[in-house]
Parts: C-alpha cells; structure tokens; sequence
C-alpha cells in the first residue's frame, strides 16, 4: 500500500492528481449536461457554476474511506449515471433544463401521449451520444485511485469540504432569510443544477406545488357559476382566441408610433386590427396582474380572483371546449397560480419546462399546438395561448435570425454603450413577439373561423425608456408608464364582423385598465351575467371611464395605489388610427 501511495504522491507528499480524477469522476456526470446548456446559449453561467461547486461534496466520503474508492465511486456513480441519462435526455430532444416542471409534465401525460412525444423527437444519434456519454464515465471510473491521508487529516478534510460545499452555503442562506424553510428553498436552488440533487429537489418542490394547485383547484370548484348567463353566440360554431404576451411595453412596438420598425408585420395588418392605445395594467407583475385580468378581481376588490369565476370557468359556463397553451414555466413557486389556471381548462399544452427562467425559449413553439387545436371538432372552442414575450433576458426570446438591431441607429441619444445592446436585444425581442402574433393571427384566419382573436400583454417593461435612461425593469414602488402601457389589439374573422357591429373607431382611445377585462371579453363574446357590468367593458357604448389606478391594493392605507395620469407619458408623434 505504501508503494502505492508513493507512486502517485506529489512532491508534497499528497495526490493531487488522483484527487483531480475522483473530482472530474463526479463533475462530469453533472457537468456535461451544464456544459452543453452553457454553449448552446440556453442558459447562462450560474447553472454550471453550481454544479462544479456540488460535484465536490462527493470528495468527502472518497477521503474518509480511501480503501474503498473504487466500490463508493460505483455506486454513487451509477446513481449519477442514471439521473445524468434523464437530465442530458432531456436536453437532447426539448433542449431545456430539468426541473420539476418536466415531473408535472410527466404525471400529466398518459402512456399514448408519452409515446407520441418518443416517436416525434427520438433519433438514433441519441443512442449513439448516450453510448459515448456511458462509455466516457467507465473510462474516468478506470483512472480512480485511492487518495490517503492520515485518518484525522483524512476526516477533517473531509468536513472542510462539507462545510465549504454544504455548511456555509446553507449558513449564509439561514442568516439573509427570515425563516429557515425560505433559506432551505434558496439552498436548494443553488444544488439544483447537479445530479442527483436535481432530482431530488425537482421532486420535493414539484410535490409542494402541486399541493398548492390542488387546493387552489379545489377551492375553484366550489366557485359558484354566473347568475342568470347568456350567450348571444349560442348554438353557432364559434372560436375565440386570448393571446396573452409577457413584458411587452407599447411604447416600444412601431404600431404604436415607435420610431424603429419592431412590429412590421402587425404593421402591414393595421386596417384589419382594433387597435386600442390607451389601456394599461394595473400591476407590473405577471401573477398579480393576471389575477384581476382574468377574474372579477381589480384594484377595489383584489381578492374577488378567489371567490369569482375566472374567464375560463366563465366560457366553460357558456358551453366552449377550452384550451390553454403556455410557454411560460409550469410549475414553480410564483407559477402555481397560473398553472391553476391552466388547469382550469379542458386541455392544456405547456411547452416551458426550463428550471431558469433566464433560459432559451421561443414563443414560436405555440404555433404548432395552436394549428392542432384550431382542427379540434368541438364546434365551440376558447383558446388561450399564454407567451413568454420580451421577458428578460432578452436575448434569450428570439433566434440569431431576428437579431435586428446591433447599433445605435434609432435609440435613444442618451444611451450609454453598456445600455445599448440591452435596449437593442429588448426591440429584437419585440420583433420576434411580432412574428409569432402576427403568425397566430394569419394562421386562425387561413381557418375561416367564425370569432375574433384578442391580444393584451400582462405588463410593461422600462428598458430604459423613462427619463434619465437608468431604469431596467419593473419596480412597483418607483413606477414608470413603461412598466405599465401595454399593446391592447382585436382581430375578428370576416364571418365575425358580418354578424356583429364591429367598428371601435370611438373607443380606441378610451383609458382603460386591464383589471376590467373580464367586463371587455364577455360583451365581445355576446355574453351577458348578474355579475357582468357594461360600464366596465371597453366595448360598449355604457362605458363609463374610471381613473386609472396602479399600485398594490392591498397597502391602500399607505396610499399605494396612485393615477396612472400622474406619470403617463406624451403621446407619440404618429398616431394609430383604425380603418374598419
């Protein structure tokens, strides 16, 4: 044994070298899949940092029982292996990250769809990849060796590294959190990216929300319907279509009088389009501003979204098949009630299962799940189709084709160089969000379908659009009209306006907040409820215009809720007109 350590021993007496192998045995398990989505572009830096970090946990039992190197390594290797196999499957055919999300996507699916989804994406090179993923980590296993020290340095490196990778990690997360179960959820963020961890936490956290959803579902269920509903449409084959985006700032969209051309094909269709120019959202936060959107909630009322019907149970009511198409993440902490929801549906189809949100993700994978739905037979149908947009990072929500803007020409004088190609991969992304309206539009008309498809964005953005040029974002205690103008538009088939009075020529510039949506699309629909009230819906010739009021309603007392007119900016130099 003394030959042994001798002949592998540094000058220093230690084996660095064997300790480099038993390191790279277990990063690499973790560490190729991390890799690849770091090269691609899928996601950035963090993910692959927190992996190198966590492969070293596993130094500690090799150095507490050198001996048995070989047999630990196996065993804990063939463990990796496995869980490896998942997550570089994973990113082989959808090219995204594993997360709890693809567990929910997994107990969603039944055995017909599961071999639906291996017959459309599965190729041969991806045995051969896993072949050479599996024959590489038997190669690594063939170079360990034991590495010893004496038992009491053997051990009290062993919980350095424990603490190092572990401890402190854990430590520092205890003491910025108030609770420890908030700390213990951001540890678990920064062990996710490693195998077999991200496993174990994706199913943990994928049981949590799930709990959630269930009970918000069940509470939903004991919703009592609308009072005394009609439907004008009923009996007619109608589809209706909600497109809602993510982020999408009007200011920044040429059909609304921006200077660089970033909506071109939205512009071409201009004439068909109701195209309203002054609504807003009342909150710039995706899960706060759509529980009023799609509820009875709004600034008066913000906890109606748990005792009202939404706007899915409200056409489910109405006799419609509902369908809802996310690219948004399915399953995470903030998402559970979107993914409520979604579940609220007939069908759903969720296209995002990335752990990151900060990660590749293109809308144009709605279309494909939109056109299969438009062929469904249910006469009456309402589809809802949920973007990703121009959330941040931006460079992440529009293939290299679509990367329009690299220079200065157009922006703002103001910019600095750091804030340029932010502010240029924002308009690129406005650009691609066109394609895919536009694209969702062309691709419902070439139906023939008798109903209207509606747009609206959840919120704004400030990508450094306000004064100054210094604010990137959304921050609900410093307000900016960026974070709060929203693209609002109207499309209706030539069947649909043959039979209905479709000229808004009057309305288009009415104040208006999303938080009376649902007022909105109902009387678009022709439906009509005790609870539906004409003074709110942008439409209707009872409208009654209210004071815009954004903020968090549920700190009213601090007078946190203020008039949107106080901050609402000039309006552009080109108007947007309507020719119906």
């Amino acid at each position: 044994m003394g030959l042994f350590k001798r002949s592998h021993a540094s000058a220093s007496g230690f084996d660095w070298a064997g300790l480099g192998w038993l390191f790279l045995f277990f990063w690499y398990f973790s560490g190729i899949t991390q890799l690849l989505i770091l090269l691609t572009g899928t996601s950035g830096f963090s993910g692959f940092r927190q992996a190198f970090v966590m492969s070293a946990v596993w130094l500690a039992p090799m150095l507490m029982f050198p001996a048995r190197t070989r047999i630990l390594a196996a065993v804990i290797g063939v463990v990796l292996w496995a869980c490896s196999m998942a997550s570089l499957g994973y990113f082989f055919i959808y090219q995204q990250e594993f997360s709890q999300s693809v567990i929910f996507i997994m107990f969603e699916s039944n055995t017909s769809e599961a071999g639906e989804y291996m017959t459309q994406y599965f190729a041969w090179w991806m045995v051969l990849a896993f072949l050479a993923h599996t024959a590489f980590a038997v190669f690594l296993w063939t170079r360990l060796r034991p590495v010893y020290l004496p038992r009491a340095q053997a051990w009290l490196a062993a919980a350095a590294v424990l603490l190092a990778v572990v401890g402190y990690p854990l430590i520092k997360q205890t003491l910025k959190h108030d609770t420890f179960a908030s700390a213990f959820e951001s540890f678990e963020s920064r062990v996710e990216p490693a195998v077999p961890w991200q496993m174990v936490v994706a199913y943990r956290r994928y049981l949590q929300q799930l709990d959630s959803m269930q009970g918000m579902l069940a509470s939903a269920s004991k919703i009592p319907p609308l009072t005394h509903l009609k439907d004008q449409e009923a009996g007619k084959p109608t589809t209706l279509v909600l497109v809602i985006g993510e982020s999408t700032n009007r200011q920044r969209m040429s059909l609304y009088g921006y200077p660089r051309e970033t909506t071109p094909n939205l512009d071409k269709m201009r004439d068909q389009l109701a195209i309203f120019d002054n609504v807003i959202t009342p909150r710039p936060y995706t899960i706060e501003a759509l529980q009023q959107v799609l509820t009875f909630a709004d600034e008066d009322n913000p906890d109606l979204y748990l005792s009202t019907p939404s706007l899915v149970s409200v056409m489910k009511q109405a006799g419609y098949k509902t369908f809802w198409v996310t690219n948004q993440q399915t399953m995470t902490k903030r998402n559970t009630m979107l993914t409520t929801f979604s579940e609220q549906a007939d069908q759903q189809v969720y296209l995002n299962n990335n752990r990151n949100q900060n990660a590749r993700q293109y809308d144009g994978d709605v279309l494909a799940p939109f056109n299969k739905i438009l062929a469904d037979s249910a006469p009456r149908k309402l589809i809802v189709i949920h973007l990703l947009g121009t959330h941040m990072s931006y460079q992440y929500r529009y293939p290299p084709t679509f990367n329009k803007f690299t220079d200065r020409t157009g922006a703002p004088a103001g910019l600095s160089d750091d804030q340029v190609p932010t502010y240029n991969s924002y308009d690129n992304a406005v650009l691609y969000n066109d394609f895919v309206v536009s694209s969702l539009i062309k691709d419902f008309a070439k139906t023939d379908p008798n109903g209207f498809l509606l747009y609206l964005s959840d919120h704004g953005e400030d990508v450094f659009d306000s004064v100054g040029h210094d604010t990137l974002g959304r921050n609900e205690s410093k307000p900016t009209a960026p974070m709060y103008t929203i693209p609002f538009m109207v499309w209706a088939s030539p069947k649909w306006r043959a039979d209905h009075a479709w000229n808004f020529a009057s309305d288009l510039s009415r104040p208006y907040s999303s938080s009376q949506f649902i007022h909105t699309w109902a009387d678009l629909a022709g439906l009509s409820a005790k609870e539906l009230d004409d003074k709110k819906s942008l439409v209707s010739d009872a409208f009654v215009a209210r004071a815009q009021l954004i903020g968090n309603p549920y700190t009213r007392a601090q007078k946190a809720l203020i008039d949107f007119s106080l901050i609402k900016p000039k309006p552009p130099k080109q108007q947007t007109a309507l020719n119906l």
